[in-house]
């Protein structure tokens, strides 16, 4: 069944144009309600890493949505996803694009989203001007294909700097320059290439869990500055414009991609601590010095990058093969490694959620595991 309505969630969050953390009440959305209904129990599932990642190999999606009993299946997926990072369903042949929008909005809904949030429209790929014939028309579905980003973000380099690249600077939490960021997001491969171009995802939650108490509570002090100037460059390049309007919230308008969010967020669904400001949209942490702001956030990305054991990579083998994830406790990233081995290309849709914040009541994912008596497998050391 959905969340029942509930008192409104007190916690610090961010005065509208500041850059440090106040105790204002969130009236955007409510006190959290989601708790594991155990619906999703009776269907084949795996979880792929102890960490992060879990997979339904027979669920037909379509099927929940049109379930007797829908709200609660779904209410039970949106958790798992959150609890579980991502989310992964096979051959998906029924989902049509009208039906992942569908889902993707439900999800957020049903999990307390605020009411004013959407489906997010992409400033770049969903431009109101002509970009590319193969982009969907659909506004609140953003092509993902490798022709249309080598046309879109592709960057002449002068001839005296090599091509060559490493790829760890692509890993991403999505939209996170917007000031109400994505909740759930969606990829669906319609386009394969004959092998790689898989996907990589990482846990938040696991990140914070890594770092020791005292330095716990210097970054949750912090906030950061989270900005995208590279769109605009693309647009200007590609000659046409910044989408503008309202994209997915009243919150999110204007060609001034650029946002502050807390260092540390809570995940209204479940409660637990991520680490947020990791990968491409990121600035600058706010009120300490440029040495300090770049020490911290290599820092969080040197553990992002140098634990595989917090991190889940999926191969997609069938066409229409869907990946659903949380991107306020996810990173993620494509593998660019397929070039002459054909084309991939897919379906997105992405939920727009709350302004972030920190609550100092919440938990870490590991320290509400041990008062649950959940057992989480740890890292152990061979010496």
């Amino acid at each position: 069944m959905a969340p029942v309505a509930v008192d409104q969630y007190n916690s610090p969050e961010l005065e509208k144009g500041s850059t440090k953390l106040s105790a204002q009440a969130d009236s955007t959305r409510t006190k959290p309600a989601i708790k594991p209904n155990g619906s999703l129990e009776k269907f084949e599932h795996f979880d792929v890493t102890p960490v992060i990642g879990r997979e339904y190999p027979t669920v037909d999606l379509t099927e929940l949505l049109n379930a007797p009993n829908a709200d609660e299946l779904l209410t039970e997926l949106a958790y798992t996803i959150s609890s579980r990072g991502v989310v992964f369903f096979r051959a998906q042949d029924k989902l049509t694009n009208e039906l992942q929008k569908q889902l993707i909005q439900r999800l957020g809904e049903l999990s307390g989203k605020p009411s004013t949030s959407t489906l997010h429209i992409h400033p770049v790929l969903n431009s109101e001007d002509k970009i590319d014939e193969e982009r969907d028309p659909d506004q609140h579905i953003s092509t993902i294909s490798s022709k249309l980003f080598k046309k879109v973000y592709s960057q002449d380099l002068e001839e005296t700097i090599s091509p060559k690249k490493q790829s760890h600077n692509i890993w991403h939490s999505d939209i996170a320059f917007e000031k109400a960021p994505a909740d759930y997001s969606s990829l669906r491969l319609t386009q394969l290439p004959k092998t790689g171009g898989d996907t990589l995802w990482a846990s938040g939650y696991e990140i914070y869990d890594r770092i020791s108490a005292p330095f716990q509570k210097l970054i949750e002090s912090l906030t950061c500055t989270f900005a995208q100037p590279h769109f605009k460059d693309a647009a200007k390049r590609g000659g046409f414009r910044i989408y503008d309007k309202p994209r997915g919230s009243p919150d999110n308008v204007g060609t001034d991609l650029k946002a502050v969010h807390p260092v540390v967020r809570t995940n209204p669904v479940t409660g637990w601590r991520s680490v947020f400001p990791i990968g491409a949209h990121i600035s600058h942490i706010n009120h300490v010095t440029e040495n300090e702001s770049r020490l911290l956030l290599k820092w969080f990305s040197n553990i992002l990058t140098e634990s595989h054991d917090l991190q889940v990579r999926f191969r997609w083998q069938n066409e229409n093969d869907i990946a659903i994830w949380d991107n306020r406790c996810t990173f993620h990233t494509a593998t660019n490694d397929f070039e002459g081995l054909g084309d991939r290309a897919g379906n997105r849709a992405v939920g727009i959620g709350e302004r972030p914040y920190f609550d100092p009541e919440s938990k870490s994912r590991r320290e509400a595991a041990e008062l649950d008596g959940t057992v989480l497998g740890s890292p152990f050391l061979i010496r």
